[in-house]
């Protein structure tokens, strides 16, 4: 276990069983995903591999959340509270963080009578919560878990294990489709073809281990920047 678990572990006030309160939070939108448990072990373990794990009290063992499922939690920060008997871990999901394929064990809410619980994922925040969606159902598609089809085949993971040329395909595929109804459909068929080519889009960057962020990092540094200054940046001749 290295400094920064015993710098932590020191400052915990742990329960009569070695254990405290552990919350993950989506490291991205601040959501609360799920609360567990974390002994000195798990905490170590935490920070060694970077996947966020837990100490099972009715297994009475260490977990790591997505060991089985593909869901993992990828850590980001560690911080312990005032009292020291809760430690707060900032992640970035693989996929729907409940076991029941929502994104957060906190799905449930009053329904508007307030007499029964109903499910409530918490409300789209905009186009990119509704990418990441999608992208985090790829995500699990491609570590093997989540609906499949009839056949218990799933497009993206035959799509996945068709490799580069045959993703390489279906972008210029799907990137003609979009021209072709730019140029003379109608506007549902604009949004709908963009809609296959963004998807496209995510299993690519699945394939390569890349995600949304590395995307919207590269659009955040051209932010402010004028399209023809960057094009000609991109395309200037080098030094020899």
């Amino acid at each position: 276990m290295g400094a920064a678990a015993d710098t932590l572990w020191a400052a915990a006030k742990p329960d009569e069983r070695g254990l405290v309160t552990a919350v993950v939070q989506h490291a991205e939108d601040g959501r609360v995903l799920m609360v567990a448990a974390m002994n000195r072990e798990a905490l170590g373990r935490t920070i060694d591999t970077g996947l966020v794990t837990f100490f099972s009290r009715s297994r009475q063992a260490l977990w790591t959340k997505g060991e089985t499922s593909g869901h993992t939690l990828a850590l980001v920060s560690l911080r312990i509270d005032c009292d020291g008997d809760a430690i707060l871990a900032t992640a970035i999901p693989a996929g729907p963080t409940c076991h029941t394929g929502a994104s957060s064990c906190f799905y449930r809410a009053p329904a508007a009578e307030g007499e029964a619980l109903v499910a409530d994922d918490g409300p789209a925040r905009g186009v990119d919560d509704r990418l990441r969606r999608v992208f985090d159902t790829v995500l699990a598609r491609k570590a093997g878990v989540g609906m499949t089809a009839a056949g218990r085949r799933s497009y993206v993971r035959d799509l996945l294990a068709a490799g580069p040329a045959r993703i390489g395909e279906k972008l210029r595929e799907e990137a003609d489709e979009l021209a072709r109804a730019v140029a003379s459909e109608t506007d549902d068929r604009v949004a709908s073809e963009a809609a296959d080519l963004l998807f496209h889009a995510m299993v690519a960057l699945a394939a390569r281990d890349l995600r949304l962020d590395d995307v919207a990092a590269v659009l955040d540094g051209r932010h402010g920047t004028s399209g023809l200054d960057e094009k000609a940046r991109r395309t200037a001749p080098t030094d020899p």
